[in-house]
């Protein structure tokens, strides 16, 4: 099943983002390090480990998002367009909130 236009597009914001500066600078959608002006060392940037781990907490929060909106959503599908591979398919639905029926939850309920 193809993701939504919508859905498109946040995928890949969230896979063309550098997140490796994130905790530490506000930054535009697209950020990318090599087009900075003023570059700075790296050792002053996560490990891509941990931003591996921001990448995937942007896409379940924008995935449960989306989710809630489009009853045709599907997550695997849209983790993969972020980006966000090499995660079992238990570990992608782990930070998803459905309610008991399976239907993705509206954030905050």
């Amino acid at each position: 099943m193809a993701l939504s236009r919508l859905a498109r597009e946040f995928a890949a914001a969230i896979k063309y983002q550098d997140w490796s500066d994130s905790p530490w600078r506000l930054d535009r959608a697209g950020h990318r390090r090599e087009l900075d002006s003023k570059a700075r060392p790296t050792d002053d940037f996560l490990k891509p480990e941990e931003a591996r781990r921001v990448r995937v907490n942007v896409m379940w929060v924008t995935a449960q998002v989306l989710g809630h909106a489009d009853p045709n959503f599907d997550v695997h599908e849209y983790a993969k367009a972020c980006g966000v591979t090499g995660h079992s398919v238990g570990t992608i639905e782990a930070g998803i909130m459905r309610d008991h029926t399976g239907a993705y939850l509206a954030v905050g309920e």
